[in-house]
């Protein structure tokens, strides 16, 4: 063979190579990961909400799966995100609470306003894998826009260090009690950024941070971040895979959003309305119409949840997309917020901060055009934690979690179980012999094992029946001591004890 059939030859070859990769690539989902805020089982039309609007979620549960029996990782905002983060449940995860670093970190002004120097949360191990790595080591396009609560500035867990290629929205959950707040965080890695930095809202640095003046403030900070995920997904192609969290802190307080027509509808829905004096520690303004407020917030959020459907469809995208959406825990009654009114709990007991339902099982929607049964209604049983294991058999992972274990740490784990034949409705999906968390700041600690619900409060246990007790009113740990000692066996056996989140054993 002469040297130009060679040539001939080895091109058609690269061009094949490369075609093949081409399509190997966008054989491989897309996966997008909507999780908003404190919001409740039932804030939802599609959960049975009745005074707020939510069209677009409830055409996602249309096209694609419901879940009704789906648990976040923990009842409060940092180690639940910490659990979808890592694949751990919270007896073995770092982050275990909302331990905080800025109130010992000095301060800094931005205009007449002093803000803390250093902002953000106890960090996520650096010796343990967590969900944008695993997609970057797979040649994934990393994004994460909103509240990140996996560590402090600085520390060894900010989104840059840690497999995410674009960032922008809040390192610290607590700087995201402001919705006009001094300052953002960003990082752009295709920019050359070597680190995350801040974004200083000009517009809002000229008005106060408490008081009737911070309502002069302009640069509404939900906006700004869905902007900036709508900017990124408008940024991918259908040839290359992408990765991306968006964790929009719609509805948490404070109840504060523009005076636009969505909010005026609802002050006209709610004109017996409530108002709140605010809480200046905590950065929650006063407000007046806290019910129209929180019902518009849903609202705004639902819009943006279209918006984002849109823009995949408008790309080409959202056919080889996973889109799914839920929520960071249970509700809240934080800045004014109402649950009884709105029936947020969906007959659940408990809220936010609490091991009961209400604390922790919240909406779930898995979307995927043409792979996922539209229209279909699932009770499979299943925590954040079964998030990462899931998506690595998505995107064909074939060695995990074996070959993502950090040998080097003494009893690193992952705890999870893919539901990815439930999504797909494949036959024969593995179900987990118990679900577990405990959330040292109340001292609770529950196990749900089939239909049982075993809570621990302050070392003393209580068994509730949830096929016929939903509400886990009635304790029957007395009538059946052989369910709970197995399922405190269940505890001494998975609780890791924490410097950071001390919680009592059961008795």
């Amino acid at each position: 063979m002469n040297s130009s059939h060679s040539l001939i030859l080895a091109g058609a070859l690269a061009a094949m190579t490369a075609d093949a990769e081409a399509k190997r690539r966008e054989q491989r989902p897309n996966i997008l990961f909507i999780m908003c805020d404190d919001m409740g089982y039932g804030d939802l039309g599609c959960y049975g909400q009745r005074y707020i609007q939510t069209p677009h979620i409830d055409r996602m549960a249309q096209e694609g799966m419901r879940f009704t029996q789906a648990y976040a990782g923990a009842p409060v905002s940092a180690p639940s995100r910490a659990s979808l983060m890592t694949g751990q449940h919270t007896g073995h995860t770092r982050v275990r609470g909302n331990r905080e670093y800025w109130p010992q970190s000095g301060t800094v002004m931005y205009g007449d306003n002093a803000d803390y120097a250093v902002v953000g949360q106890e960090p996520y191990d650096a010796n343990h894998l967590i969900l944008p790595e695993l997609f970057k080591g797979k040649g994934y396009r990393t994004g994460m826009f909103g509240k990140w609560a996996g560590g402090y500035e600085g520390s060894e867990s900010t989104p840059d260090k840690r497999g995410v290629d674009e960032f922008y929205g809040y390192v610290c959950q607590f700087q995201a009690h402001l919705y006009y707040p001094n300052f953002l965080n960003e990082y752009v890695r295709e920019r050359g950024d070597t680190a995350v930095g801040r974004v200083v809202l000009e517009q809002n640095i000229r008005h106060k941070m408490f008081g009737s003046d911070y309502r002069n403030r302009a640069q509404y900070s939900a906006d700004l971040i869905h902007q900036r995920a709508l900017d990124w997904i408008g940024r991918q192609d259908v040839g290359q895979p992408f990765f991306g969290v968006l964790t929009y802190t719609l509805p948490h307080a404070e109840l504060a959003q523009p005076e636009d027509s969505l909010l005026e509808q609802y002050k006209r829905k709610f004109f017996a309305d409530k108002t709140w004096g605010g809480q200046e520690a905590s950065r929650y303004n006063p407000v007046t119409h806290t019910h129209a407020q929180f019902a518009a917030m849903v609202a705004r959020l639902d819009k943006y949840v279209g918006e984002v459907l849109e823009k995949l469809k408008e790309k080409g995208l959202d056919g080889n997309t996973l889109v799914i959406f839920t929520s960071d825990n249970g509700p809240h009654e934080e800045g004014g917020a109402d649950p009884a009114f709105f029936g947020r709990d969906g007959k659940l007991r408990g809220l936010k901060r609490q091991c009961y339902e209400g604390g922790i099982r919240v909406p779930f929607i898995a979307r995927w055009q043409g792979k996922i049964q539209a229209g279909a209604v699932n009770d499979h049983v299943l925590a954040f934690y079964d998030v990462m294991p899931t998506f690595a058999e998505l995107i064909g992972v074939k060695d995990f979690p074996k070959a993502y274990l950090n040998r080097k740490v003494e009893g690193d784990c992952f705890d999870g179980l893919s539901f990815r034949k439930t999504l797909l409705g494949l036959p024969g999906q593995q179900a987990h012999d118990f679900l577990y968390w405990e959330f040292s700041e109340t001292n609770q600690i529950a196990v749900r094992r089939g239909d049982w619900k075993l809570i621990v409060e302050r070392g003393v246990p209580r068994l509730y029946n949830l096929d016929t007790d939903i509400h886990e009113d009635h304790d029957v740990a007395a009538q059946h001591p052989d369910i709970v000692k197995r399922m405190t066996d269940i505890i001494r056996a998975e609780h890791r004890p924490s410097d950071y989140y001390r919680i009592t054993l059961p008795r």
